[in-house]
């Protein structure tokens, strides 16, 4: 196969979650125009439409589910639609997430239970059910963080927690799977994007943070998509349960 051609996604159908907004919806229309039909999954209906209107402006087809990822039966509802609309599912990107910045001596069991529920068991229970019906060759791609390896100056226990907790649970679905099952299973660890989230930054934190970041910017969302298209497809065929980082080189520092 040429070199090009590995990087298609013709005939592939591909699940995003937390694809309402920011880079999960910029995921869901890359992710359609390398050639997948793209399953969506979110909780809020209207955004997600938004994002599904994108991926069909593109010639691909778009199923919505509304839901909260922290529930396994959102899981199960989403293969269950994923199979009955289009037949198949090839690939998963775990985006949905929750980030806090809640000092550790106030931070509440239920706002803690509350992101870990989202972050790392809703990615658990969503790679548990595309497990279950995708063939060999499949890509699973959880998103875990630069935060996973580093601080960045935040109390933000509950977010660093999950998202390295990823980092593990990349490892150990990858030797589970990918020899067994031929699925691959990897994860994308972001440094600072263009997103709601680091919208909400305030008091010069991501200026204060971007001299860390040998690259001296932050990422665009296409430098992620490309990232997830690259992993989702036969071009990583022998890339299995390492994390990415995708952060400028921040790491490094």
């Amino acid at each position: 196969m040429p070199a090009l051609e590995r990087f298609s996604l013709d005939g592939k159908v591909a699940v995003v979650t937390g694809a309402s907004s920011g880079l999960g919806a910029h995921a869901a229309v890359g992710l359609a125009g390398a050639g997948a039909d793209v399953v969506i999954v979110a909780r809020r209906a209207a955004r997600l439409q938004e994002t599904c209107t994108a991926v069909e402006g593109v010639g691909r087809q778009c199923i919505t589910v509304t839901g909260d990822l922290a529930d396994p039966e959102t899981a199960t509802r989403t293969v269950r639609d994923a199979m009955e609309a289009l037949g198949r599912v090839d690939i998963l990107l775990n985006n949905a997430g929750l980030g806090t910045a809640v000092p550790a001596l106030r931070e509440t069991p239920e706002e803690f239970r509350r992101v870990v529920d989202v972050n790392l068991a809703g990615s658990y229970w969503m790679a548990q059910a595309c497990a279950r019906v995708m063939t060999p060759g499949s890509s699973i791609i959880n998103v875990s963080s630069i935060l996973g390896f580093t601080t960045a100056g935040l109390p933000q226990a509950a977010y660093v927690s999950s998202k390295a907790a990823i980092i593990g649970l990349t490892r150990d679905l990858a030797a589970q799977w990918t020899g067994r099952l031929g699925v691959r299973v990897n994860a994308i660890a972001p440094g600072f994007f263009q997103s709601e989230m680091t919208d909400q930054y305030t008091d010069g934190y991501v200026e204060q943070m971007l001299t860390r970041v040998p690259a001296g910017r932050m990422g665009s969302p296409e430098e992620f998509v490309n990232t997830v298209i690259f992993l989702a497809s036969e071009a990583a065929s022998y890339i299995s349960g390492t994390t990415l980082p995708v952060d400028g080189g921040l790491l490094t520092q």
